[in-house]
Order: C-alpha cells, then structure tokens, then sequence
C-alpha cells in the first residue's frame, strides 16, 4: 500500500470537514506544535537561565577556597626544611602545651604516635595545626573515636604523625 493510498481517508475526512472546523484542526495542532516546541527546546534554556546566578555563586566560593589552600600550601612549601630532631622538639611542645595530659607521645625513627585519650576538639585541632606548621608533620595514619560526655564530645585514639628522615 502506498503512502497516497494510506492518506486518501484522511484527506476525505479533511474535505469534508467545513472550513470553520479546518481553521480549529489548524490552530489545535499549531498550539500542540508550540508546546511542543516549547518542552523540547526553550523550557530546559530557561531552566539553565534561571539556575546559573545560584551555580555561579557556588563556584566563585568553591574558587575562592582553592586559592586560600593554594596559598596555605605555597606558605608551607617555602618555608625552610628543619632537622629531625627540632621537628620532633616542636612536636613534643605543641603536645605538652596544647593536649597536655590528654596525649602521650612517642616517636620512633621518622614517625611520632601519639596516643589520645579524652582530647577536646579544639585542643584536637590546634594541635594540628601546630604539628603541620611548627614541626612540618602530618598526619599518616588515624585511629580515632569521637565519644559524646555529659559535658561536650571528646576524641579518643591513635594518630601517626610523619617526621622529617634523619
């Protein structure tokens, strides 16, 4: 069967149909055409539109925290090595000032292991910053549990910390 032959009822029926009723048929399919048109081609533009200032804000602070940790990490690598055994005099300060009783630490070779019990989480921190500023150390390895007191949490474990080679 061809198309002609396939086509033929259809154009019958549209013949017979009266003008006023072809003008309707006409404007029917011209309004599923545009909402059509409208679905497919301008509704997910306008979405993208409407959604880029938020994206675009998100962006420039995810921007801006790439370059503060570009920054930190170009001020750590200039400044000068230190010897082992003043990276370690520094580590064993900053764990007496800021964990004092609640840390024991114990080096070996180039790494320190040091031993929490019941640290809060602020003196936690500041321990490590200091432990990466002040003695060049980082962390290598960390077994810790956060365990929730009546009076606030506090950290309990184990931290291996790098140290400069011999």
């Amino acid at each position: 069967m061809t198309l002609r032959a396939r086509l033929a009822p259809l154009q019958a029926r549209w013949a017979g149909l009266a003008g006023r009723e072809q003008r309707l048929v006409k404007l029917a399919l011209a309004l599923v055409l545009l909402a059509g048109l409208w679905q497919l081609l301008l509704a997910p533009a306008l979405r993208t539109l409407r959604q880029a200032e938020a994206q675009a804000r998100v962006l420039d602070a995810q921007l801006q925290q790439m370059k503060t940790l570009q920054a930190e990490a170009q001020s750590l690598q200039s400044q000068p090595a230190i010897a082992h055994e003043e990276a370690q005099r520094a580590l064993d300060l900053a764990t007496r000032q800021t964990l004092a009783a609640t840390a024991r630490l114990q080096v070996s070779g180039e790494r320190a292991t040091v031993t929490l019990q019941n640290a809060s989480p602020d003196a936690l921190a500041q321990w490590l910053a200091q432990a990466r500023l002040n003695a060049r150390s980082v962390p290598l390895e960390a077994r810790l549990s956060r365990l929730a007191n009546g009076g606030g949490t506090t950290w309990s474990g184990v931290i291996v910390m790098s140290l400069p080679a011999r």
